[in-house]
């Protein structure tokens, strides 16, 4: 049969958050905030790498949507992977307002001093491009990346294009002359490139451009190198009408006196050359203009360049020196993130409960009962009845693998023996029902007993299911949890087989249509006496224990096993009962058996005209799959 794969916990135990892209269609996956999970440092549930799904054409776009409305972007320095999910998450509530940050600034000062050495031009394209990635990978804003000067026209090109593949909304780039010094370096000489070949490198990166949302921006040292406003605004026209997507403007002085100039005299500049790229500030050294006054000036995009890196810095010069006066790390404590948060925030809470959940899955046995005798198929245990050439039990273990179950219980007797005859599957445990001629499949079960003791799914021995409906029952949060198939209730009257049959505890009109989804419900009635007018489903051979719902049925099995005398639910004797039987006293103890309901995915061998519509379906899917490939 054809088997689908999950990825991820079922819906009814996930929330899908809208996130905030470009074109407004992307969405992330969230997990419920669980009780046992570290305490977040803010209300917000916090965005993790594995969140991270924007692909590279929407972040790439989400800048210049961001500019366009909202007027403006504010950016954070980000350095690595940590602080840019830290970067992500920073948010306060402000008036009635949520205010965050709309993306980062991957800097040139600040990526090399985490490697620990100067900015000057030390650290390569390659490595820029590793850490540059390395932020995109676990966040899902715009990045603008610090381009230094560029290098020559044709490594600019080259690195336009691969910051263009990888996502990146921007690149900026500075008019001095390679290899440059650090613009907040007083000491330090700092040339400036001629202003034409700084026009033409312009060009050459917009020329490689695949889209018109990457953005060239240039950055103007004039005021750095002190020669004033004059010959900024000079080169801004320059640069302008170069194709320049957005100017930022310069300076290390404490004053924003002469930016607000730059900014006053920008907008008649733009006027007269009939466009107007966006303006970009980086108030570093004149910060004690807020965000909110450089807009009002006409500045689109706000960078605060190096702030992560000088705290992070400040912090760890703290705490080594700490650790040092006190010759123990205890007085540290208070100063520092705990391990759970850093786990939390990287995602690893998330992995280890994915460890948990497989761990459990694998502990989980599946148990097929496969010992009584079939009228119409007498010469074979039924798991053995040939399909499309293969056995009905290798479809089922092919579904139970890819579920993640690693033990497999065969409960044999009626020519038990043809199992010995197959190629030896290591994954497979026999138990034996050697009265089998005078039980029924709940006996059957029990000889599998202590395979049971941890959860198991039972599979009725007849069946070929999807590996879908084995996933659902397993990442259910019931204790007993049957597949009920609702398309029962419109077909009733072709089916001249006697069934396994449910009714709900909270009976629904039956309608073929509906906008209600599948989902769990509580069962009230199981059995094959039920009136087909009032059953709404059909049970098809699938059900999962938990550890605890297994305990109940055992509990329930022995307590009846000593007690039980003459006629047993639809059964003449307890040691005649089938698995129905014993579930509906589970019911009639107010232990909750719930129903998955389910509508297509499975096929259950009555007879040899069920053959042949499985023989059907499966080459049908085999063709379909094969025309795939």
């Amino acid at each position: 049969m054809a088997t689908l794969y999950l990825t991820a916990r079922r819906f009814a135990k996930a929330d899908y958050v809208k996130a905030l892209s470009a074109d407004g269609e992307a969405y992330r996956f969230r997990q419920r905030p669980r009780a046992t999970a570290p305490s977040r440092s803010s209300e917000k549930e916090e965005f993790m790498a594995i969140d991270a799904k924007v692909m590279p054409e929407q972040r790439l776009r989400a800048l210049t949507e961001c500019i366009k409305n909202k007027g403006f972007a504010r950016i954070l320095e980000t350095h690595s992977g940590l602080s840019g999910i830290v970067a992500e998450n920073a948010a306060i509530e402000h008036e009635g307002s949520r205010l965050e940050f709309d993306g980062f600034w991957e800097s040139s000062l600040t990526d090399s001093a985490t490697k620990g050495f100067p900015d000057a031009s030390i650290v390569g394209n390659d490595s820029r491009v590793h850490t540059i990635d390395e932020i995109l990978n676990v966040t899902s804003k715009p990045i603008v990346v610090d381009g230094d000067t560029g290098g020559d026209p044709a490594q600019f090109r080259y690195l336009v294009r691969h910051l263009e593949r990888l996502g990146v909304s921007a690149v900026i780039i500075e008019d001095k002359v390679y290899p440059k010094r650090n613009s907040l370096d007083a000491s330090a000489s700092q040339s400036l490139e001629d202003p034409e070949v700084f026009a033409n490198k312009i060009r050459a990166g917009r020329e490689v451009r695949a889209t018109e949302e990457f953005m060239v921006i240039a950055r103007l040292e004039s005021l750095i190198a002190g020669v004033g406003l004059q010959d900024a605004l000079e080169r801004a026209e320059q640069y302008i009408v170069a194709g320049a997507d957005g100017i930022m403007i310069h300076t290390s002085k404490r004053d924003p006196e002469e930016i607000l100039e730059f900014a006053k005299a920008y907008e008649p500049l733009c006027a007269r050359l009939g466009r107007r790229p966006v303006l970009v500030s980086v108030p570093t050294t004149y910060n004690s203009i807020s965000d909110t006054e450089l807009v009002a000036n006409g500045f689109n995009v706000i960078i605060h360049a190096n702030h992560m890196l000088r705290a992070s810095h400040k912090a760890m010069k703290e705490i080594a020196q700490t650790i040092l006066e006190s010759n123990r790390s205890l007085e540290a404590d208070p100063l520092i993130t705990s391990t759970a948060e850093i786990f939390a925030t990287v995602g690893f809470d998330l992995v280890t409960e994915r460890d948990r959940e497989t761990s459990q899955v694998q502990r989980l046995s599946a148990i097929i009962p496969a010992a009584g005798k079939d009228a119409a198929f007498p010469d074979a245990p039924k798991s053995l009845i040939p399909i499309a050439g293969r056995p009905v039990i290798d479809y089922q273990l092919e579904a139970i693998s890819k579920a993640g179950m690693n033990q497999i219980v065969v409960v044999r007797g009626h020519e038990g023996l043809q199992f010995d005859t197959r190629p030896t599957d290591e994954k497979i445990t026999f138990c034996e029902n050697p009265n089998y001629e005078d039980t029924f499949d709940l006996f059957s079960l029990f000889q599998a007993d202590k395979y049971m003791q941890r959860g198991f799914v039972l599979i009725y021995s007849d069946i070929l299911f999807d590996q879908d409906i084995l996933q659902r029952l397993i990442d259910t949060d019931e204790d007993i949890v049957l597949a009920l198939d609702g398309s029962y209730q419109y077909h009733r009257h072709e089916i001249e087989k006697r069934l396994d049959l449910a009714v709900s505890a909270n009976r629904r009109e039956s309608h073929h249509r509906s906008l209600q989804p599948p989902a769990l419900m509580e069962i009230a009635r199981l059995g094959k006496n039920i009136d087909r007018e009032a059953a709404e489903f059909e049970f098809v051979g699938l059900a999962y224990f938990s550890e605890r719902g297994a305990e109940a049925l055992r509990r329930a099995y022995y307590e009846c096993q000593r007690t039980a005398a003459g006629p047993f639910h639809e059964a003449a004797l307890f040691k005649m009962a089938s698995i129905t039987d014993l579930l509906q006293e589970l019911i009639n103890r107010d232990v909750a058996v719930h129903g998955l309901e389910i509508h297509k995915g499975w096929l259950e061998i009555h007879n040899q005209k069920d053959v042949a519509v499985a023989e059907r379906e499966v080459l049908s899917l085999v063709s379909a799959e094969s025309a795939a490939d």
